[in-house]
Formats: C-alpha cells, structure tokens, sequence
C-alpha cells in the first residue's frame, strides 16, 4: 500500500479519503478476461493505466472485446492472444505474448 501523499495515487474523489493506485508503466497478464471477474479485473487495471495483456479461447469474443476495449480509452493499454490454459504449450506461448506486449 502506498504511503500518504504518494505521487503515486490520487484521491478517487468524494470526502472518504479511499486512495486508488497508479498503475502507469506496469504489465498485467489476466487469464479469462473477457467475461465476468476476468473482466472487470481488465477493466479496473486499464482504467488505473495498466498495460493488460489478457486471453480467451474463443477468438471472436476476444476480437470483439479487444474493439470494446479500444474504442474505451479508458486509461491504459488492452491487448489478448487466444489461449486455453489447461494445455501447457499454449500458456508458455501466453507468457511470452504478455512479455512481448509489456510496457516495462
């Protein structure tokens, strides 16, 4: 958590003091992202400025996504490859498309 009076975070508004997270220049990798948890979890990284790379096995809800998500400009960067994690061949792919994609 960051200290007090971090450059870091800025006040989400409202007088409750609750601070939110800078997350400029960092990388996400967020599997099943494009419905439900997985993507509100995309979605709140973007917005806090993360570059999220995130996956789905169905291609075309991935593409679809992905031009939601671009036409958003909610904050940070969105980008996917299609992956289903259960094979392992395709997740060590999905690491190494996350790393290519990172704003490191």
């Amino acid at each position: 958590m960051a200290a007090p009076g971090n450059d870091d975070c800025s006040d989400a508004g409202g007088g409750g003091g609750r601070r939110r997270w800078s997350l400029y220049g960092t990388t996400a990798l967020v599997t099943g992202g494009t419905y439900g948890i997985g993507r509100a979890v995309v979605e709140e990284l973007a917005a806090l400025g993360a570059a999220v790379h995130t996956c789905a096995r169905n291609e075309s809800v991935l593409r679809a996504r992905l031009a939601e998500w671009d036409a958003w400009h909610g904050g940070g960067v969105v980008t996917g490859s299609v992956c289903d994690v259960s094979v392992r061949e395709q997740r060590e792919r999905l690491v190494g498309d996350a790393a290519g994609s990172a704003c490191w």
